[in-house]
C-alpha cells in the first residue's frame, strides 16, 4: 500500500515536471516569435515591460496601481524557494507589452493600461473618447469599449496611456449553450451597427478584438494575463455561465478605424491589412481607396466562422448568414443593418430546446461529453423550472 502512495506520488511529480517543461517551452517559442529574442532568465522583466517599471510610481500618483512585477526594487517571490516562476503571481509575463493590468486606486476596481503612439495611430483616441463621450456612451447599442481615463505621458511626447475596463476575449470562458451564442452575435452586430451608423469604420474586427466583461461572470478576481487562474494564481478561478451572469461584449483597438464625413460622399479608404489576413479584398495589395464597411462584415463574419460554426457541431442554422458575410464579392455582403434584419429572424425561428441545448466543439471526446453534460443538464432543469430566459440579456 505504502509502495503505491509512493507510486503515485512519483507520478504525480513527474506530470507536474512534465508539464512545467513544456510551458517553458511554450515562452521561449512565444518570446522568439514575437519578441524577436530568446525569453532569457526565466520569469525575468522584458525590455518591454521595463518601461512599466520606470513609471510604475507616476502611475500609482495618477490613482493606478500596477502589480508588484513592476515595483520598484521588485524580488521574484520564488527566489531562494523551490516555486517554478510560472506559478507565482509574479511571475506572469504580459502577452502584449503595450497593455498591462492595473488596479483603479479609488475603488479597487480592475482596469486595462494601454500605450498609444499617436504617430502610429493618430484617431484611436479620438474614436475612443468619442464613443465614450454622451450621449453615445449611454446607448445600449454602443459596444465599442469605454475609456475612462486619458494621459499623456511626461516623458514622451508622442505617447499617451488610455484607461479601459479589465475585459476578457469574447470566447473566454467556454459558451455553454446555443443561447448564449446567439445571444453574443445579436450584440456584435449591434454594435457593428452602431458603429457604422456613426460613420466609423474598425478596419480590425477580428477575433483578438472582440472582448468581453468578465468580472460578470468571475465571482472572485481572475489573473489578466492567466484568466483561468485566480489572481493569486493559488487555483483555478470559478466562473458562471453567460446564462447566469449575462456579459456585455466589446470591440477594443480603434488604431486603424477611420471615421467618415457623411457630407463628403460614400466612405473611401486606402485599404490597410488588420490581424486577418483571409480578407479577399486585401490580397492584392492595391492601394485603390475601397469602402471599409464591407471589410468589417467580413472580419466579423470570419471570427464567427472560426469559433462558431466551423468549430462546434449545431450550427447549421448560422451557415448560410455567416458565408454571406465572408463572400469573396465584398459589394455582395450584406450591411450591418440587413445583417442585424436578417439574425433576429433566424433567432426569432430558433426554439427553446435549442437554445438551452449545449454546445458540443467537434475536438470534444465522449470523456469530455459525459464529463459536461450531467451539470449542464443540472443547470438546465433549475433555469427551466425558475423560468430563466435561454437567451441571456445584460
Amino acid at each position: 500500500m505504502l509502495g503505491a502512495y509512493r507510486s503515485r506520488k512519483a507520478e504525480k511529480k513527474a506530470k507536474k515536471a512534465a508539464e512545467r517543461d513544456k510551458f517553458t517551452r511554450e515562452m521561449e517559442e512565444f518570446s522568439l516569435s514575437v519578441l524577436g529574442k530568446p525569453l532569457g532568465v526565466p520569469g525575468s522583466l522584458g525590455e518591454k515591460e521595463k518601461w512599466w517599471c520606470k513609471h510604475y510610481e507616476w502611475l500609482q500618483g495618477l490613482g493606478y496601481l500596477l502589480r508588484a512585477r513592476y515595483a520598484p526594487g521588485w524580488t521574484p517571490s520564488w527566489q531562494g524557494t523551490s516555486k517554478y516562476w510560472f506559478e507565482c503571481e509574479d511571475g506572469v509575463i504580459p502577452m502584449a507589452p503595450q497593455v498591462l493590468d492595473a488596479t483603479r486606486l479609488s475603488d479597487g476596481k480592475p482596469v486595462t493600461l494601454k500605450i498609444i503612439s499617436k504617430s502610429r495611430h493618430p484617431l484611436e483616441v479620438e474614436i475612443g473618447r468619442f464613443f465614450s463621450g454622451e450621449p453615445l456612451a449611454s446607448d445600449p447599442a454602443n459596444h465599442c469599449v469605454p475609456i475612462f481615463d486619458v494621459f499623456k505621458v511626461p516623458d514622451d511626447d508622442d505617447l499617451m496611456i488610455i484607461v479601459m475596463p479589465a475585459l476578457l476575449l469574447f470566447y473566454r470562458p467556454p459558451f455553454d449553450t446555443f443561447g448564449e451564442v446567439v445571444e453574443c452575435i445579436r450584440q456584435l452586430l449591434e454594435g457593428l451597427q452602431f458603429m457604422h451608423k456613426h460613420y466609423v469604420a474598425h478596419r480590425d474586427c477580428m477575433d483578438l478584438n472582440i472582448m468581453t466583461d468578465g468580472t460578470v461572470m468571475f465571482p472572485e478576481p481572475y489573473h489578466p494575463s492567466r484568466p483561468r487562474m485566480r489572481l493569486d494564481m493559488r487555483g483555478y478561478a470559478r466562473h458562471f455561465t453567460r446564462t447566469q451572469r449575462p456579459p456585455k461584449y466589446y470591440f477594443i483597438d480603434f488604431g486603424i478605424s477611420c471615421r467618415f464625413d457623411p457630407s463628403n460622399g460614400p466612405p473611401l479608404e486606402v485599404p490597410i491589412r488588420g490581424g486577418d489576413k483571409t480578407v479577399p479584398e486585401l490580397q492584392d495589395c492595391s492601394h485603390e481607396p475601397r469602402d471599409p464597411f464591407p471589410t468589417d462584415i467580413y472580419f466579423l463574419g470570419n471570427a464567427f466562422r472560426e469559433h462558431f460554426t466551423a468549430t462546434n457541431h449545431g450550427f447549421e442554422f448560422l451557415e448560410q448568414f455567416v458565408l454571406e458575410m465572408i463572400q469573396t464579392d465584398l459589394s455582395k455582403r450584406p450591411t450591418a443593418d440587413e445583417l442585424v434584419s436578417r439574425f433576429e429572424i433566424i433567432r426569432k425561428g430558433l426554439s427553446s430546446w435549442k437554445l438551452r441545448s449545449r454546445v458540443i466543439p467537434k475536438h470534444s471526446d465522449i470523456v469530455e461529453h459525459l464529463t459536461r453534460a450531467p451539470a449542464h443538464w443540472a443547470r438546465r432543469i433549475g433555469f427551466v423550472a425558475k423560468g430563466v430566459s435561454p437567451l441571456p440579456s445584460s
